[in-house]
């Protein structure tokens, strides 16, 4: 048994020195291997990058933030998967998961959303053009302001803007949810305030109003001119200076609007329209509001479409031509009464009338516009008694002169006669109430074709005196059909034809 236990010790002594033997052998340690990591975190607003963001990683290795590229470098890294967790005051905490390799450098780019909660209110609408309560103004101007966003997204706010009159419960919506901070008005009222708001809301839908500012617009000109001009093929009534400089456009609407008068008393301007179908008189004020129709018999007739009508020598009441009657009517529209019948188978067309001695003349016409004759007539209808007869030649546009003693009007000289009303030769000529003392203004005293004569293959046509009798008013257009007709000035003798306006026709000068 001895000898037994002798063997079992000898054996396990045996093992332990082969044990001891091979923790002896040589073991081989694999080297340390590292890459890099670069990358770049971005606001996902605007891909503006982001500042100071702190970046850690998992596993474990430093902790470092962007700079103001919103860059970042991590070198000497070991080779391995790394999750990234990126954060920022005011954005989500991102997480990504990156594989860093061995010699070549890992780039990443994280994208942050802001928290909810982060988002900051626009700041207020400033730097208002015209400036708060600016004076003299236009009244087509374009309103310019300033809008900014605190969080840098100025580019996405929307704004909306209101304009409001005084003394009008009426507003304007001129923007609706627009990026843009320009606005153009047009048609305001002359020597009138404004008061106008801007409202401005970001994408979070945060609302900031303006302040509300305000502006007055100038003075209404006083405009001496008036006429009628077609531009794209519609009709409108026009108000001027001599200069052109202070054009007004007083009427817009799609009908034809024509022949201007402004009131000998200067308050109110007539025209027709045929906005009912049938030419009729209507009213307004000389910025083109407050528009009153004045007739329901219509301003038509042979060859009449409107042209028919006169105001009275005091303004209070307007005379016109309506077929074959001869009207006048107060200017609100009361009190129509009938003047005078037109001979048989004759319509009254164009008129006048003058406070010296309260004399009417008119002309009257037949189924041809070339059988034209004029007639004078009392105010109250009676003394119809022709003043000139049916000439060769178109006959047109009797008026008054200023003092009321002497007769204008058109004839064409050449005698043109071919069924649709065109002429070649239109003069101007005056003569004497009783038909003596004729005078060819269009004749002129200088050389035809300078600014002393008519030029030739033009017609003179529906002239008016001027305010102090010195000049006559006219419209001068090439002989062809469809010419556009322009409106000129002219010496009682013929000299110093000067064009006023141009595209432009049956003018009124007060």
């Amino acid at each position: 048994m001895f000898s037994l236990l002798r063997t079992q010790f000898r054996a396990a002594v045996w093992c332990m020195i082969c044990v001891c033997m091979w923790a002896c052998e040589d073991t081989t340690v694999e080297p340390a291997q590292y890459g890099s990591l670069t990358g770049t975190v971005l606001d996902s607003r605007d891909n503006a990058p982001v500042a100071n963001a702190v970046i850690t990683t998992t596993p474990a290795t430093s902790s470092f933030t962007t700079d103001a590229q919103g860059k970042f470098e991590l070198r000497e890294v070991a080779i391995g998967k790394y999750t990234l967790n990126v954060r920022k005051a005011d954005f989500k905490t991102e997480a990504v998961n990156v594989q860093v390799n061995l010699n070549a450098p890992t780039d990443v780019r994280v994208v942050l959303e802001r928290a909810s909660g982060t988002n900051r209110r626009p700041n207020a609408p400033s730097n208002p053009f015209p400036a708060d309560q600016a004076s003299n103004q236009p009244i087509a101007l374009t309103l310019r302001w300033r809008v900014t966003d605190p969080d840098g997204k100025s580019d996405s706010l929307r704004n909306d803007v209101v304009l409001y009159e005084s003394n009008s419960p009426s507003r304007l919506q001129v923007l609706n949810n627009s990026r843009d901070t320009a606005a153009a008005v047009t048609g305001l009222r002359y020597n009138t305030t404004y008061f106008w708001q801007v409202t401005v809301r970001d994408k979070a839908g945060e609302v900031v109003r303006g302040d509300i500012w305000s502006f007055r617009t100038r003075s209404q000109p006083d405009n001496r001119f008036l006429f009628a001009r077609t531009v794209n093929g519609n009709t409108d009534i026009y108000s001027s200076d001599e200069a052109g400089t202070s054009l007004l456009q007083l009427t817009s609407s799609p009908f034809i609007e024509t022949a201007p008068q402004l009131s000998p008393n200067r308050d109110r301007v007539a025209y027709t329209s045929n906005a009912t179908g049938q030419f009729q008189i209507y009213t307004m004020n000389r910025d083109g509001s407050d528009v009153r129709q004045v007739t329901l018999l219509p301003v038509d007739g042979y060859f009449n479409m409107g042209v028919g009508y006169r105001w009275s020598p005091d303004g209070s009441q307007l005379l016109y031509s309506s077929y074959n009657k001869l009207y006048k009517i107060n200017r609100d529209g009361t009190g129509l009464t009938l003047l005078a019948t037109a001979p048989a188978d004759r319509h009254f067309r164009e008129c006048d009338w003058t406070a010296v001695g309260n004399r009417i003349v008119v002309q009257t016409v037949g189924v041809s516009i070339y059988d034209s004759e004029l007639y004078y007539l009392n105010a109250d209808g009676s003394g119809f008694t022709q003043a000139v007869g049916n000439l060769p030649g178109r006959l047109d546009s009797p008026s008054f002169s200023v003092d009321g003693r002497r007769l204008l009007y058109t004839r064409d000289l050449d005698n043109f006669n071919d069924g649709t009303g065109r002429q070649l030769n239109s003069h101007l000529i005056t003569q004497n109430l009783d038909g003596s003392g004729v005078v060819d203004v269009s004749a002129g005293t200088g050389t035809i074709g300078t600014t002393s004569g008519k030029p030739v293959g033009f017609n003179d046509v529906v002239p008016r005196y001027a305010p102090d009798g010195s000049k006559i008013i006219f419209v001068q257009v090439n002989n062809v059909p469809q010419s556009i007709p322009d409106i000129h000035t002219v010496d009682l003798d013929g000299r110093n034809r000067i064009r006023l306006f141009q595209n432009a026709t049956l003018p009124d000068w007060k």
